[in-house]
């Protein structure tokens, strides 16, 4: 739905930044800001900074950074809309409701009521695990080690022997059979009816990032198939795009993810102080998974199951993950299968060590290789080396290549050189080989000078909101239209506004935007770093330096794109330009 301007920024002005981080993170005062760690990287050394003045938020270590609305859609995983409605119930400010057409409304309703069922469901299975009916599905939780403080913090819970007795209980809260099956809870065949899904199952509720449950996994009591069970596909519910513990994971702040195959070893390793732990959900790990991991972390640590099958897991993941830009590790189990049965016998300071010790991706999948080779003869290690150079092929940047042609040689003591070597002819025998061309060169040596114009429209942007002065020296020689791209003309059009009305307000231009990936751009156009000048003399000249780099580069792009029978446009460029020429002699006074 959308809110007016106006509202938005009712919203965010009744919801000082200081106090709401303050409730996520701890800050100490220094000058006129606020710094404390910054709860979306891992650091020792606060770079972490709140505004009060400006009503922002940016960290110096990991280029995060926002508004009110950016932190909430950050930290909490709220869409823009989410965020909205958090801050304004939290200023008591009341929102105008959504209207919906009829067909968004079913929809909505819908899906509002799927989750109602679920959130009903697992209440009552935890119910049925506190009561007589329970007894053994909770002496099976106990029996593996798990306390009645994890057991509560994860809800789980029991589904009795009678195979109906959810679906009845449902029904007596008022939901209808049709709803209870959208929910993926009930079954119906000709021979019984209808029954529910899961019966004599210890039950895992499945959440979404916000703790709202989903779905359900179960775990057969006795010798019934199949011994694991989840949920099918629904509305609210796609395996795909789910993980097991990410609603606590994501708030763990650890920089890396252990990534398990089971419910189970995600509650262990949780209970043994990992809070970063998550599992697929009966399925192996997809590109979907891998999309939805790069949102909180750049590293997953890979605890698969020690046997062959956890092997092959393991494998299948790696390039998945790699695709999706995330580094990835391989930890060892043996001599034990999974982490639950690892930490019950060894201890936390066991697995913390196991971590230490993590293998590469990239080298786990080799060694695993090296197993189907006899490399003590001459023959199996060349037809291995040549199956390696393959795969030491298929990475695109040349010093990331290097570096793992360096590593192999190294780890199979082998001469560089020649495995260097092997890894281009494999690679142009393939056909992977990729020379330089021209037109990349070319690319390759615009990049610099494109990134130095956006660094010197930053410095102006972060000179307009320091300081009035500056902003009335810059905005006689600079417009909106002088800035490159459509964000950055969007900001700037905003930051004149603002000034002829007579307020400099960088949070509400934030504002302006939706989405969490613009709000941070913005955020970091308002943090350039700007080279620390001393004297008065020193920061005229680069003030004016920068207003000659920007619009030097405005009159080109102009100029490129203005249609050769355009001679109205043609004389304004030169007036422009003989503009430009005529500041070049002139001294710009900060005073």
């Amino acid at each position: 739905m959308y809110y007016s301007d106006d509202l938005v920024e009712e919203v965010r002005t009744k919801n000082d930044i200081v106090d709401v981080i303050s409730g996520y993170v701890r800050l100490q005062k220094k000058g006129s800001s606020y710094f404390g760690l910054c709860p979306f990287h891992n650091e020792k050394s606060p770079s972490f900074s709140v505004s009060r003045d400006k009503q922002m938020y940016y960290c110096f270590g990991c280029g995060n950074g926002g508004n009110v609305f950016t932190f909430l859609m950050e930290y909490e995983n709220y869409t823009f809309p989410e965020a909205l409605k958090t801050l304004a119930d939290r200023a008591g400010v009341e929102l105008p409701k959504m209207e919906y057409s009829r067909e968004a409304k079913v929809k909505a309703d819908l899906r509002s009521t799927l989750l109602e069922i679920n959130k009903t469901a697992a209440k009552y299975f935890y119910a049925q695990l506190k009561s007589n009916r329970g007894e053994t599905a909770y002496r099976y939780l106990t029996g593996r080690a798990l306390s009645d403080e994890t057991i509560t913090a994860f809800g789980l819970g029991y589904s009795s022997k009678y195979s109906d007795d959810l679906y009845r209980y449902l029904r007596s809260k008022g939901y209808t059979e049709d709803q209870i099956r959208q929910a993926g809870l009930i079954n119906t065949d000709e021979k019984n009816g209808v029954y529910d899904k899961f019966w004599n199952r210890v039950m895992f509720p499945i959440m979404d990032v916000n703790s709202r449950v989903i779905g359900f996994g179960g775990r057969v009591m006795g010798d019934g198939k199949p011994k694991y069970l989840n949920s099918p596909e629904t509305m609210i519910f796609d395996k795909s795009r789910n993980l097991y513990g990410l609603n606590r994971a994501r708030t763990s702040r650890k920089p890396y993810f252990l990534v398990c195959e089971g419910y189970m070893d995600v509650i262990a390793l949780h209970q043994a102080g990992f809070t970063n732990a998550v599992a697929s959900l009966g399925t192996a790990l997809t590109s979907g998974h891998a999309s939805l991991i790069k949102r909180y972390v750049q590293e997953v640590y890979l605890t698969y199951d020690s046997d062959d099958a956890g092997t092959r897991a393991a494998l299948r993941a790696v390039p998945i993950l790699k695709e999706a830009g995330i580094t990835t590790r391989v930890i060892r189990m043996d001599p034990y299968k999974d982490p639950d049965e690892f930490i019950k016998n060894l201890g936390a300071e066991a697995f913390e060590e196991r971590i230490g010790k993590a293998r590469n991706g990239f080298m786990f999948s080799l060694e695993t290789l090296s197993k189907n080779y006899d490399l003590n003869t001459p023959e199996g290690k060349t037809d291995f080396l040549k199956e390696a150079a393959r795969r030491l092929g298929t990475f695109e940047e040349e010093l990331e290549r290097n570096n793992y042609i360096e590593a192999v040689a190294k780890e199979y003591q082998v001469d560089m050189g020649s495995l260097k070597k092997l890894v281009s002819k494999t690679a142009i025998q393939d056909g992977l080989a990729r020379p330089a061309s021209r037109p990349r060169s070319t690319q390759q040596t615009e990049k610099p000078k494109e990134h130095g114009q956006k660094k010197s429209q930053g410095v102006l942007l972060t000179w307009m909101i320091e300081s009035r002065k500056l902003f009335g020296i810059i905005k006689k020689y600079i417009s909106p239209e002088d800035f490159t791209t459509e964000l950055y003309r969007t900001v700037a059009d905003l930051l004149y506004q603002q000034y002829e009305e007579g307020e400099i307000n960088p949070a509400r231009v934030i504002s302006h935007f939706t989405e969490e990936e613009e709000h941070k751009q913005v955020a970091a156009l308002f943090h350039t770093k700007i080279q620390e000048l001393t004297t008065k003399e020193e920061q005229e000249k680069a003030l004016k330096e920068t207003i000659i780099k920007v619009k030097d580069a405005s009159l080109e792009r102009k100029m490129r794109e203005l249609p050769p029978t355009d001679l109205a446009g043609f004389q304004r460029m030169m007036k422009e330009r003989k503009a430009v020429e005529e500041l070049r002699k002139l001294h710009i006074s900060i005073d």
